[in-house]
């Protein structure tokens, strides 16, 4: 078992079912459980990703973007966070980069993007998380030191 198989076996229980694959360009709305004392409630947040970052399926944060008004809001979300009840793909839009942080200087029609026609159903496909299989049992030959010396001794080791 390699490095890359532990981790991915550890961060496999944290992973949240039901999210769709992010790209930079889609409109999102992200549903954020927010706790004020006793009492939860959800906050929607609507917006633009500009960014999505991180290596592993358990690091992904996206950066949202919206405009309020004649100011521009950014949030970013760590995908997987169980304060994140759901995020909806509302539209596509047609972008060419990684990250788009270049919109924050534009305004009026030069912020426009071209919307890619794609069904919202479509959009919001779940992703299927990456799996690890490991075999139950396996049969090693360990080698046992004990006082009269090193002797082989045959056992079935459980992963």
């Amino acid at each position: 078992m390699t490095n890359v198989d532990i981790v991915r076996k550890a961060q496999s229980e944290f992973l949240q079912e039901g999210r769709p694959e992010f790209r930079t360009g889609m409109e999102v709305e992200v549903h954020q459980i927010i706790k004020e004392g006793n009492k939860e409630r959800i906050q929607r947040f609507k917006g633009i990703i500009i960014q999505v970052s991180g290596k592993s399926e358990l690091e992904k944060t996206i950066t949202v973007r919206r405009k309020v008004g004649a100011f521009g809001v950014e949030k970013i979300f760590a995908v997987h966070a169980p304060s994140i009840e759901k995020i909806e793909v509302l539209r596509q839009f047609k972008v060419r980069r990684k990250s788009i942080k270049f919109i924050r200087d534009l305004t009026g029609k030069a912020a426009r993007l071209k919307e890619v026609g794609i069904k919202k159903d479509e959009l919001n496909i779940p992703r299927v998380l990456p799996t690890v299989s490991y075999s139950t049992t396996s049969t090693e030959t360990q080698k046992v030191i004990t006082d009269e010396g090193v002797s082989e001794n045959s056992e079935e080791v459980k992963a």
